[in-house]
């Protein structure tokens, strides 16, 4: 009777730990050089987390039946401060995840915190590319197809992922850690009103396809969309933007706006993820 009475009461607590998400750290032994602030806790409060210490990678699945094998890696953004973790990190993994897409949201280390020890172009890049390295080293055991994995970055995040994508990412194949070896570059990104630090000069002829998305009257952030535009035309690399007349910075997924253009942007990504055939198990390993 008493183990019948001890399962009744483990049970919901089993169920409930099934059904959170699980946590991967970047490097299991803290990040490189940073070790022994492993373990220091984060802050988080309402939408907001920071103090990360130890980067990791949040992972968001989708439901069985509508699993597709594509994934995204999400950088949220927050000004290289704190990360919007709710508003760009989970909303636009829950919203993935309905389309069949397993999703992993990167804690990333934040060079203007608070007493912040860390660099953005040194400490965010690296975990930016470890990120990429550590989904498809594990591709296997989420049944990803890693010609679709994919790197998605909003505001702040979205200079994460210009440094990624855009930077060098074959491995080493020397590397004594196997997670190394891998490639860091995305099959595709996704850049929402992204920040205007590291759009590169020139995108080069094998870059990523890209959807590009801000609005116009978005102070810092539109710019960006433009810049990218172009020099992804100039490299003949395919390309989606969409630039709408009204819509600020910080929509987020879009519930709050008034604006119908901005409530239902998400639905416009849907749609570039299906005519690019990311959804597809079956998609061309080459989309260009």
């Amino acid at each position: 009777m008493r183990k019948l009475l001890t399962l009744l009461f483990l049970y919901p607590a089993l169920l409930w730990a099934q059904t959170e998400p699980a946590v991967i750290p970047l490097w299991e032994k803290g990040a490189p050089g940073f070790e022994s602030r492993r373990n220091e806790p984060e802050l988080a409060k309402d939408y907001w987390v920071r103090n990360i210490h130890n980067p990791s990678l949040t992972v968001f699945l989708p439901p069985k039946d509508k699993a597709n094998g594509s994934a995204v890696v999400i950088c949220p953004g927050g000004g290289h401060r704190l990360l919007v973790y709710t508003a760009e990190g989970v909303d636009p993994a829950k919203f993935l995840n309905n389309l069949g897409v397993t999703v992993f949201v990167l804690k990333y280390r934040l060079g203007r915190d608070t007493l912040s020890p860390y660099k953005i172009d040194v400490h965010a890049k690296q975990d930016g590319f470890r990120a990429m390295r550590l989904v498809r080293s594990r591709a296997a055991e989420f049944a990803l197809d890693t010609n679709r994995i994919g790197l998605m970055g909003f505001s702040a995040g979205g200079e994460v992922v210009d440094m990624v994508a855009f930077g060098k990412g074959p491995g080493d194949p020397k590397a004594a850690d196997p997670v190394d070896r891998q490639n860091a570059r995305p099959s595709f990104i996704i850049q929402i009103y992204p920040g205007p630090l590291y759009v590169p000069e020139v995108v080069p002829a094998n870059a990523p396809p890209a959807f590009l998305l801000a609005a116009n009257d978005d102070p810092c952030c539109a710019v960006p969309i433009i810049q990218l535009l172009q020099r992804y035309r100039d490299a003949k690399v395919p390309v989606e933007a969409h630039l709408f007349t009204s819509g600020g910075h910080g929509f987020n997924m879009g519930q709050r706006s008034k604006l119908k253009s901005i409530n239902t942007w998400p639905q416009r990504l849907a749609d570039w993820l299906s005519d690019n055939h990311i959804l597809q198990p079956d998609r061309p390993k080459v989309m260009h």
